[in-house]
């Protein structure tokens, strides 16, 4: 990993990793075992933006998604239901991280990459604030679509209409599914991102997003609505992969609480002098400064093979502006 400690571009933020963003070592060539070994041990065994929204949607599938055979038709309780087991992880968690790092301040400007805090008199946001802006279109627009995408398939998956496995029947697809699920939302997340910053979609749809340069915890979701009709569109693969209401609750809270903690402005969550949990993903926070880059994850390597990766240092913000300038010239 490149060393940017001395790299010009250390000096626009606040907080800089120090070195360049890592990809996911699975694609790189030749095989490094060692490297992909600990790329997934660093995501899946310590509190991340994977871990947590797993360990949600143990919780959230034990105590609120009633069994299959209670959704065969579209009723009031296990809906209510559905609705309650994506509020409630979205404001634990948005809520949380906001009180802890923007109104407690729990940690100062400790692993903060933006010095600037969220913008409260602003009038390009709903109610001239940032907080409830993003609040109002997390909560009305997105965990409605995200809910009402649940409804249907698990509706579909109650009457048979597609394939459900369980644990007992099929345990190595079942835990296999499982760990792609991540994968399988950066591929469906690039595509869709790059469609969406298409000039004519961008001014009418996803540039609310992006009134977000300086981002916090309730940025993760706040879309358009037709955005989010786009983003969550992901969770069709459950109508042909062989999936378990496990699947699903762990797809939902990866795609709804991952972009909490990626957008939360903060590389880690300290406690005291020690870091507590990985949270801001620097990779993304890059995109929201300079727009035309990083419009993938760093899961799968699509800005790395179309030549959109930004790494960090000054020369791909060179680039970065120079392929932003080409594009609007155009």
């Amino acid at each position: 990993m490149v060393d940017l400690s001395n790299d010009p571009e250390t000096e626009r933020w606040n907080h800089h990793p120090g070195h360049e963003v890592g990809l996911n070592p699975l694609f790189f060539w030749p095989p490094d075992p060692v490297a992909v070994w600990n790329w997934y041990k660093g995501a899946w065994f310590q509190v991340t933006a994977v871990t947590i929204p797993f360990l949600l949607a143990i919780l959230v599938w034990w105590a609120l998604i009633p069994p299959l055979a209670a959704m065969q038709s579209f009723t009031f309780g296990w809906m209510f239901q559905v609705w309650l087991a994506n509020l409630l992880p979205q404001i634990l968690v948005a809520g949380g991280l906001h009180w802890w790092l923007y109104a407690h301040k729990g940690q100062g400007l400790v692993k903060k990459f933006d010095k600037r805090d969220l913008a409260y008199k602003n009038g390009q946001f709903t109610f001239g604030n940032q907080l409830w802006d993003n609040v109002f279109w997390t909560l009305g627009s997105a965990l409605t679509v995200a809910t009402l995408y649940q409804w249907v398939l698990f509706w579909v998956m109650a009457n048979g209409w597609v394939q459900v496995v369980t644990f007992a029947q099929n345990p190595v697809w079942f835990v296999i599914w499982m760990a792609l699920i991540p994968m399988w939302s950066g591929l469906h997340y690039y595509w869709v991102h790059r469609l969406e910053h298409h000039p004519k979609l961008y001014a009418r749809v996803h540039a609310l997003h992006h009134r977000n340069v300086n981002i916090g915890p309730w940025t993760g979701i706040s879309n358009h609505w037709f955005e989010n009709f786009l983003y969550f569109s992901t969770y069709w693969i459950h109508f042909i992969v062989p999936s378990h209401p496990l699947h699903v609750m762990f797809h939902a809270m990866f795609q709804q609480i991952s972009p909490v903690m990626s957008h939360s402005g903060f590389e880690k969550i300290m406690a005291g002098d020690n870091e507590a949990a990985k949270a801001g993903d620097f990779f993304h926070q890059l995109h929201h400064r300079y727009f035309e880059c990083n419009y993938g994850t760093s899961e799968l390597p699509f800005d790395r093979w179309f030549g959109t990766f930004h790494d960090g240092s000054a020369a791909a913000t060179q680039r970065t502006r120079a392929h932003k300038k080409q594009m609007y010239t155009k």
